[in-house]
Parts: C-alpha cells; sequence; structure tokens
C-alpha cells in the first residue's frame, strides 16, 4: 500500500489510472477536509488490512481532471478500482465497515 499523509496536489491522468494493474483506492479529499480528517481513522483501519492495495490519496477541487471524470462531488470519495475498472465507491465513510465491503469486492 502507498501510504501519505497527506493528499498528492499533483494526480495521474485519467489514462494512467485506466492502465494501473491490480487494485486500486483512490481517494479523493483535501487536507483541509473536515469530514476527510474525521474518515482517516476509518480508512485506515480498513486499508491497513489490505496491505498490498494501492492506495493514491489525490488532492480535489474544482477544475481537477481527475476527479471530475470520476463525478467526485464529496470528499472523502473512495473509488475501488480493478485493472483500471471502478467496482465499489465508498464517499463520506463513518465506519470501516462500509471501506471493508469495498475491499471485499475487488476479490
Amino acid at each position: 500500500m502507498t501510504e501519505r499523509t497527506g493528499y498528492a496536489s499533483e494526480a495521474p491522468t485519467r489514462a494512467e489510472v485506466d492502465a494501473l494493474p491490480g487494485a486500486t483506492v483512490l481517494e479523493f479529499g483535501t487536507d483541509w477536509c473536515g469530514y476527510c480528517q474525521g474518515a482517516q481513522r476509518h480508512i485506515g483501519e480498513s486499508l491497513g488490512r489490505a496491505p498490498a492495495l494501492r492506495h493514491l490519496k489525490i488532492e480535489d477541487g474544482p477544475g481537477r481532471p481527475l476527479g471530475r471524470s470520476f463525478k467526485v462531488k464529496l470528499w472523502p470519495t473512495l473509488i475501488f478500482l480493478r485493472d483500471g475498472v471502478e467496482v465499489a465507491r465508498v464517499v463520506r465513510p463513518t465506519d470501516a465497515r462500509a471501506v471493508d465491503e469495498a475491499v471485499a469486492a475487488l476479490a
């Protein structure tokens, strides 16, 4: 798993994301977002049980093309991909169970 304390301001292109092999979680949000800060414990708890899972934290906002291509409207939004194809989505998780269910969808 790629661990990152904050959201990366540089994002891959949609074509790069679509070409990622295997299981990937894209987490869209911002470091100053209260919902994002509150969800980190639940996200970390769940993804900590899946250490092989690629986890990319990407800063989102108006004009950010990657988030717009996934139609992200609320933060944090987690997109679960298998070989670049979305298989699950979790928006503003309030417990680890929602994230666990999405991780299970990757199997």
